[in-house]
């Protein structure tokens, strides 16, 4: 009976780690973010689109989840296409190197600080570039993933047509 039940413990497990692929790094840890948000600003006045800035990194399995849910979910992808430019902002909070470290700081600045709600964080800018709202991602979780009825309602309310009417 012990064997048995050993036996379907190792099993399960087993699925389970199939069931979880390896997600894809999506931030780009060389690019300076405060030229990235920049050419994202003046990409979205020029399509009438507004920004979404996920900040996070690498490092932040949940950033990578939202990154891998958004992109296989083709409903808030193609919202996301229609009304954001949508870019990840690196951000690494114990790096060494002291360039990226201030250009980190300049960053989170510029976005009305986001860290103080965990990562991955999600500022909306305007097409002007100015931040109209910061996401705590934690209200879009469920499990050990999202929830796309509330990620769906996050980004209806903040695209250009809702905040513009």
């Amino acid at each position: 009976m012990i064997a048995l039940v050993a036996m379907l413990a190792i099993v399960a497990g087993a699925q389970e780690q199939q069931a979880e692929k390896p997600l894809n790094k999506v931030y780009d840890e060389q690019i300076n973010p405060l030229e990235q948000i920049d050419q994202a600003v003046a990409q979205a006045a020029a399509q009438g689109k507004f920004v979404i800035c996920q900040v996070g990194g690498n490092w932040c399995p949940w950033c990578l989840r939202f990154a891998d849910f958004i992109t296989n979910d083709s409903t808030i992808s193609q919202m996301i296409a229609d009304n954001f430019v949508y870019i990840h902002v690196n951000y690494r909070p114990n790096t060494k190197d002291e360039t990226k470290k201030a250009l980190g700081q300049q960053m989170l600045k510029r976005l009305g600080n986001p860290a103080r709600f965990g990562f991955p964080v999600f500022v909306v800018l305007d097409d002007k570039g100015n931040v109209i709202h910061i996401q705590d991602s934690v209200f879009l979780e469920e499990g050990k993933g999202y929830n796309k009825d509330r990620t769906i309602q996050f980004f209806k309310n903040w695209t250009p047509a809702a905040v513009n009417q």
